[in-house]
């Protein structure tokens, strides 16, 4: 599953460090024609980056799921760039971590990309097979 990113302090792209898996930062001409899960942060008082939201606009179709860093300072704000996205395009939120993440928020992840990959798998063959 392709993982794609946005970080401006740095506590994603951290996160995404401790991934097993290839991480891609987003730019303003990335362009996705397949499946991905994209990583976020929250600024502001609970929002998301011009970046992402720029991203997101052309790059929608695609996203299969959502991830978010955030700070518990903020309460219910917290992570809420997460909760927006998956309003917006109607995807489940995968997790949701403070800063850069511990080694549970990690393990976590890991283990919603595997399941997520485990059910496109199950689809893929159903669909193949008849």
């Amino acid at each position: 599953m392709k993982i794609l990113f946005d970080s401006r302090t740095g506590n994603v792209k951290r996160f995404t460090e401790k991934l097993p898996f290839e991480c891609e930062r987003i730019t303003e001409s990335s362009f996705v024609d397949e499946p991905y899960i994209l990583l976020t942060y929250t600024t502001g008082f609970g929002d998301l980056s011009p970046k992402t939201r720029q991203f997101l606009e052309s790059n929608h179709r695609w996203l299969v799921a959502v991830a978010a860093s955030g700070n518990r300072i903020w309460g219910d704000r917290f992570a809420r760039s997460a909760d927006l996205i998956a309003a917006m395009y109607h995807v489940p939120i995968l997790h949701k971590f403070e800063l850069s993440g511990t080694a549970t928020d990690v393990a976590h992840f890991i283990q919603e990309v595997h399941s997520i990959d485990n059910t496109n798998a199950k689809l893929s063959t159903k669909v193949g097979s008849a």
